[in-house]
């Protein structure tokens, strides 16, 4: 009479273990169906938010910068106002958000932003961590002397003081190849630059683009012509997995290669700031076709 209830009771257990069994493999499948369906409905995600948001310099002309009616503009932000009025009908339906070299990928893998926009080169490190679209700028990193400095190549900064923004690729450069040279590190581009200016280090090694445009902006200051690396492609990035607006955004570049609308803002922005025999083909690279 006592194993009666005993039994029952022991079926029940055993019922509930198997159900407890049932629902583990249903469970993982809802998890793993609800993964892609958030990636596969991202730009559901973004219309039904009605905003963009992208993250941008603002103290990188021509690319990123605030102008004196504290207005986001430059190459960069109106690629970003472009893609808004493509994706949502109205090119004010971004918002920007300011990032530093080293907060573009944790602002991405964190989900402040959608895109960035804000000149990232291209480099096998990074698309460990983010997903690149194809490109649309090209660019080689180089450094920047005073006219009057000895420093004539880059050997000669070895037993010098260079000067670099915090996660950018010369940053990233010079710690990998040349572990033995000091480097002044900064988290804003403008604070590395003034920090040239007051002496406080002998160059400053960042994306050519940057180092013409200030020179011409502020006599007295050259190019070595050497290179740190070859010559890369800088790209919009994307959360690493999120296919469709990496997508999108491809096709996109594409169409707009067919205006020559990189062209447009290379001629708004960026033609003035490069010496007149600068060829735009060696800075855009429109429709996103890259030719190494």
């Amino acid at each position: 009479m006592k194993t009666a209830p005993f039994s029952k009771l022991l079926l029940s257990l055993l019922g509930l273990a198997l159900l407890a069994g049932c629902d583990k493999p249903a469970s993982s499948d809802t998890a793993a169906a609800a993964k892609p369906a958030a990636s596969t409905r991202y730009l559901e995600t973004i219309k039904a938010r009605d905003k963009l948001v992208v993250g941008v310099f603002t103290d990188k002309p021509p690319f990123g910068f605030v102008d004196e009616k504290g207005r986001y503009v430059g190459f960069d932000t109106d690629i970003g106002r472009r893609l808004a009025k493509d994706l949502l009908g109205d090119e004010n339906k971004v918002e920007f958000v300011a990032v530093e070299p080293a907060s573009r990928i944790p602002f991405l893998q964190s989900d402040k932003v959608d895109l960035i926009l804000a000149n990232m080169t291209v480099t096998p490190e990074r698309k460990e961590a983010v997903d690149f679209t194809n490109p649309n700028l090209r660019v080689a990193v180089q450094a920047l002397v005073a006219d009057g400095s000895p420093v004539k190549s880059l050997d000669d900064l070895a037993d010098k003081t260079t000067i670099v923004t915090t996660g950018t690729t010369a940053d990233i450069w010079l710690t990998k190849n040349h572990p033995d040279w000091k480097l002044l590190k900064f988290e804003k581009n403008s604070e590395s630059l003034q920090a040239l200016a007051n002496g406080r280090g002998d160059a400053y090694a960042q994306d050519n683009l940057i180092l013409f445009s200030w020179a011409k902006q502020n006599p007295g200051y050259r190019v070595l012509p050497q290179l740190l690396g070859e010559e890369a492609p800088i790209a919009p990035a994307v959360k690493k997995g999120n296919t469709e607006l990496r997508d999108w955004v491809n096709a996109e570049l594409a169409k707009l290669g067919e205006e020559k609308f990189l062209l447009k803002l290379y001629d708004q922005y960026v033609r003035k700031e490069l010496s007149d025999d600068t060829k735009p083909e060696s800075v855009i690279v429109e429709g996103g076709k890259w030719q190494g």
